[in-house]
């Protein structure tokens, strides 16, 4: 019986090895394309599984504590032509890197400064418009959107030069609550990804404001949505790393990704708080319910 047991284990154990093996190539084996990023992540698992959906070449896949200060070095031993850096870390050290090595960068939240040539990205903010767009179809009853951010966050996800939208840019915390605090009409309030205006303080006063007012949040994550947002559209990790394998086959075959500006994903996760909709006497229509990936409560 023990041996039986123990020849099961064995077995399973062989078949966990092999999956993981086809999902993260041998480290040993140079590859094209070196991918940077802490597969202890769920996100960046979902991420480099997208890769492998689209890119035909060879890749290694490190951390990012594996390469600080080696990251040259190991490209170089590696013989990659293209990086793929996920996460703040992975793609400073990836910036620093020849002109010659092509980055591809994603797991940020805004896209990073940079004057590097053959460089691109994509970045987890999702634009107002996406947002405008999802309501135009599913909730016409919202008709006024309030958002609040910074110039520079305003500018990259297009906050400005909407009808729908009133636009207010602030620069701290302290003035976004402020903000918040003064708003008298709007139907809703679009949450930007603003780390440096979205304290703890901040979001928690957002929260009792909108139930206060009944002016419901969009938030940025389904952590906003399990705390009382109405709905979230959070980008889709598998569908982003699809779109960087397609980057990355591009450079390999001569394109100048250089070329290719930076872009949000797609493609996105709904998440849907059907109690916040009740207090507020707003009715989601089934069809967002059917493509929700969660309903809270």
């Amino acid at each position: 019986m023990i041996r039986k047991h123990r020849t099961l284990f064995i077995a399973c154990l062989s078949l966990l090895l092999l999956s993981v093996k086809a999902l993260f190539p041998n480290n040993c084996r140079a590859a094209e394309v070196l991918i940077i990023g802490d597969i202890t992540l769920k996100p960046v698992v979902d991420v480099v599984a997208g890769i492998r959906e689209t890119l035909p070449s060879a890749f290694t896949v490190i951390s990012p504590s594996d390469e600080t200060g080696r990251l040259a070095e190991i490209v170089a031993r590696e013989g990659a032509r293209t990086v793929i850096a996920l996460g703040n870390d992975a793609i400073k050290d990836a910036l620093q890197l020849p002109a010659n090595i092509a980055v591809i960068y994603d797991l940020v939240v805004l896209p990073p400064k940079y004057d590097r040539p053959n460089t691109t990205g994509m970045y987890m903010g999702t634009p107002v418009v996406t947002y405008l767009n999802f309501i135009t179809k599913h909730l016409p009853s919202l008709k006024k959107i309030s958002v609040i951010s910074s110039p520079q966050t305003m500018e990259i996800l297009g906050g400005i030069g909407f009808s729908q939208v009133a636009s207010h840019q602030v620069t701290n915390s302290f003035d976004f609550i402020n903000t918040v605090k003064q708003l008298n009409s709007g139907d809703a309030l679009l949450l930007l990804p603003d780390l440096g205006l979205l304290t703890a303080t901040a979001v928690e006063e957002t929260y009792l404001f909108s139930f206060r007012a009944k002016i419901p949040i969009l938030g940025l994550s389904e952590k906003h949505v399990r705390q009382g947002a109405l709905f979230a559209l959070v980008f889709d990790p598998v569908s982003v790393g699809r779109m960087l394998g397609e980057r990355a086959a591009q450079s390999l075959a001569g394109a100048d990704i250089g070329q290719i500006p930076p872009a949000p994903s797609t493609h996105f996760d709904l998440y849907v708080n059907r109690e916040t909709a009740r207090k507020m006497g707003i009715t989601i229509p089934d069809a967002m319910f059917k493509m929700a990936k969660a309903v809270f409560p």
